[in-house]
């Protein structure tokens, strides 16, 4: 019977163990947030893999049962001796919340009743008898943490103290023992998961953290046992169990333990204070108060974009300018919209902007090719995604391209920051990227190329690995442009 108990709580705690969670260390020294406070000051998604604390614990300790209400017991109605038993327990815990936890604990001990040790001899007397009964039992605990529940006050500062509340049912397995005058008999047996096995308990603990990993714990469990046989009086009509009106034969089980916590973390869930976390980050906010001076160089040429970013300081008055101050020249010719009398045309600087041979909806003839590369669209920092404020300037190119006969090869650049490996890949992927943009809106694949040239095509060649370029320079170097063939 014990054995089976002690096979079945092992196959039940294996699993659970091996699913102990891991998450991002903090700091264990005594400045605020630590591993007795907030447990990790950075913020991630809760997920698996972003638990940041150990939430799994294995707990063992010994104890003292004493029979608190039965037939044989000396707390409640005096019929013998204060006879203490001993006992001892296992538990798995797992922490659903800072607050709450579920055990799964295994109890094994024996209690001791009447009015004299059964190790003793008895007296003569056939009046006074003694009793014992050895038990194994299983249970389900919930665990509620009061310390975190009722913290309304963050007073930042490391806490070793906490109090805990347990309750919850399981199985009981027991053999009870009778000794008088006449020898010692086994009474009742009662075997787990049986009908008349089940059992409650219920109690409170106060925990010490020593460290990240132990935990100290003191507890007193009161166990209602619902059955009047337990204390080894016999059967329900026995004269002995018939001396009290009872029915149930329940104890008091004070224990001392110790918890491993286990896990890579700092921080255990259960010593975890949501408020402090919380009041820390408010006073690192207050602390990062400070005003922001924006545009400190002006805007010099007075077309809406600071000097702080501006890559065009001259502008000239009335330019239409994108986010960086440059002004726009919508078809890519050279010449900006401003002086461009084709805007959506590309035409030489000679003729303001306007192809030489003029287009119609339908050419009748081949275009004359009057420009052989055109400069191309930039990108962020690390990414081959299009932009959408170059989409009209793409949408340009597509018509041009469409009206030419030649071909064209898009060449993809980036800036010198990062490996050259790096960039030599991002630069193929940027000129991919704008030829499927193209292909996609009818240009012929036929009529397109798509190479890349790393950091070796800079447009600002200034701008090498050694030396710090302004950040409107080195968008400039992560471009997209074409050449005719």
């Amino acid at each position: 019977m014990k054995l089976s108990l002690a096979i079945v709580a092992l196959a039940l705690a294996v699993p659970t163990v091996s699913y102990a969670q891991d998450s991002i260390a903090v700091a264990s020294t005594d400045e605020y947030p630590n591993t007795f406070s907030s447990g990790s000051a950075n913020v991630s998604p809760f997920t698996q893999k972003s638990k940041r604390f150990n939430d799994w614990a294995i707990s063992a300790g010994v104890g003292v049962p004493l029979l608190q209400s039965g037939d044989l017991t000396s707390i409640k109605n005096g019929n013998g001796k204060n006879l203490f038993g001993y006992s001892a327990y296992v538990s798995i815990d797992k922490a659903i919340t800072h607050a709450f936890g579920i055990n799964l604990q295994y109890d094994r001990g024996e209690t001791r009743q009447g009015w004299f040790n059964t190790k003793d001899a008895a007296p003569a007397d056939l009046s006074q008898v003694g009793a014992r009964t050895q038990y194994d039992a299983i249970s389900l605990l919930g665990d509620i943490n009061f310390s975190n529940l009722l913290r309304r006050v963050d007073n930042k500062s490391t806490y070793r103290w906490a109090l805990h509340g347990y309750g919850g049912i399981g199985t009981i397995a027991y053999r009870a023992y009778q000794k008088d005058a006449t020898g010692q008999r086994l009474m009742t047996e009662i075997k787990p998961f049986k009908l008349g096995s089940f059992f409650g308990q219920a109690g409170a603990g106060v925990k010490f953290k020593v460290n990240r990993r132990i935990d100290l714990e003191t507890r007193l469990m009161y166990v209602f046992t619902g059955d009047d046989e337990f204390d080894g009086g016999g059967s329900q009509y026995s004269a002995i169990n018939q001396r009290e009106e009872q029915v149930s034969d329940n104890f008091f089980n004070a224990t001392v333990g110790v918890s491993l916590k286990l896990g890579k973390h700092e921080s255990h869930l259960m010593w975890h204070d949501p408020l402090q976390e919380i009041y820390y980050k408010l006073d690192v906010l207050a602390n990062k108060n400070q005003d922001i001076e924006v545009c400190k160089k002006g805007d010099a040429d007075n077309d809406g974009v600071c000097d702080d970013w501006d890559r065009q300081l001259d502008t000239p008055a009335g330019a239409r300018v994108d986010g960086a101050g440059v002004a726009l020249d919508t078809d890519l010719d050279g010449v900006i919209d401003l002086y461009d009398k084709c805007v959506t045309v590309p035409g030489p600087v000679e003729n303001q902007g306007c192809p030489l041979t003029p287009t119609t909806t339908e050419p009748t003839g081949p275009v004359q090719e009057s420009v052989s590369n055109m400069e191309g669209i930039e990108f962020d920092l690390n990414s081959d995604r299009i932009l959408p404020s170059n989409t009209p300037i793409l949408n340009n190119a597509v018509n041009y391209i469409n009206s030419s006969n030649g071909t064209y090869t898009v060449i993809g650049a980036t800036d010198t920051r990062a490996s050259d490996e790096y960039n030599q890949k991002l630069s193929e992927r940027r000129a991919n990227s704008v030829k499927n943009y193209l292909i996609k809106n009818g240009v012929e694949a036929s009529k397109l190329n798509a190479v890349g040239r790393g950091e070796k095509d800079l447009k600002y060649p200034e701008c090498d690995p050694a030396t710090k370029c302004p950040e409107w320079k080195n968008r400039a170097n992560r471009r997209v442009y074409f050449e005719a063939k």
